[in-house]
């Protein structure tokens, strides 16, 4: 698989996987060993960026990407992530400087490593400085501890900020063809400081990939029950930008799911979409989007016509709309 650099320096494969689903999120979760052979397999199949953070499990995500990647260690690039109370999403965002200093060491002794390529403030503190964030992990990065630093789901503002402490060299939020935000203000900001951009779900929560429609059932557990714009009356409304992807994917003998990412790999070369999942065929399915080549003019063709679709539904409940940086 081709490279791709994120800001400042740092090499990954141009798709990396996100490992939530494996712990995490999604309703039924596979079994450790399926789990470890399965990101084992992506990096036989070129993936070298791996995506994980202390609040999956909790923390049980890191600990079994530290025992998969352990042979290979000085091979792949690890990405974690600090913020909140007692590592629990469920608690309040949690960045003072000891906090983000503790939460490390745990990350470190899961990981079984002690360094950290990329470790990045889950979401923005309202309570701490980002200065303050970002002055933190510059020490950790002059202690060897840490090698580069970002930040998830910040504002334009916060970005900034941030940036003239420490170099940040990547930026982890929500895009693809179902969220468009970013598009704003966002990737030129990016663009400006030249700092990286991770998507995180960049199929939509699976949506994109064409397997989900109106009457799909998801498990209590599963986070996709509780977010509006996976109601049964806005997949049915929301099935007009599967379609598109379809139409799409048949002229260039690809997968909705392909196509989705193409689009995101086109739109910049410091772009990395971390698709994740739990399942071998789809694993070697978002690998090959990488080898799906989309003119300019299919691009912006695609772009188009998703600009004409009105999307339905909010992307959070309420409680965690609330989190977000604006």
């Amino acid at each position: 698989m081709e490279k791709r650099t994120l800001g400042n320096g740092l090499e990954v494969s141009a798709i990396g996987l996100g490992c939530m689903g494996l712990s995490y999120a999604y309703g039924n979760i596979p079994e450790k060993k399926d789990a470890l052979t399965l990101i084992k397999a992506a990096y036989e199949g070129g993936v070298t960026f791996f995506d994980t953070a202390e609040v999956y499990g909790p923390f049980t995500n890191e600990s079994l990407l530290g025992e998969a990647l352990e042979p290979i260690r000085d091979r792949v690039v690890i990405a974690t992530k600090f913020g909140f109370l007692n590592g629990s999403s469920a608690e309040p965002a949690d960045s003072r400087p000891e906090s983000i200093r503790k939460a490390l060491e745990g990350s470190l002794k899961r990981l079984g490593t002690d360094y950290v390529d990329l470790f990045y403030q889950h979401r923005v503190d309202p309570n701490v400085p980002v200065e303050d964030v970002a002055g933190t992990v510059k020490d950790l990065i002059s202690e060897g501890k840490v090698k580069h630093f970002g930040l998830s789901e910040a504002g334009a503002a916060t970005i900034r900020k941030a940036h003239a402490v420490q170099p940040v060299t990547a930026l982890q939020s929500e895009y693809s063809l179902f969220w468009r935000e970013p598009e704003a203000n966002i990737i030129p900001t990016l663009e400006e400081l030249g700092i990286g951009f991770v998507p995180f779900s960049p199929l939509g929560k699976g949506f994109l990939t064409g397997a989900i429609n109106e009457t799909t059932k998801f498990s209590n557990n599963d986070f996709r029950s509780k977010v509006p714009r996976f109601s049964e009356e806005n997949r049915k409304a929301n099935q007009e930008l599967v379609y598109l992807l379809k139409k799409v994917a048949v002229d260039h003998d690809a997968t909705p799911a392909q196509i989705a990412l193409a689009w995101l790999l086109a739109q910049k070369p410091w772009i990395v979409p971390i698709p994740g999942t739990t399942k071998l065929e789809r694993l070697k399915e978002n690998n090959a989007s990488a080898m799906v080549t989309l003119s300019p003019e299919h691009v912006k063709e695609i772009s188009t016509a998703a600009s004409n679709i009105q999307i339905m539904g909010d992307r959070y409940p309420a409680e965690l709309q609330e989190r977000i940086d604006r």
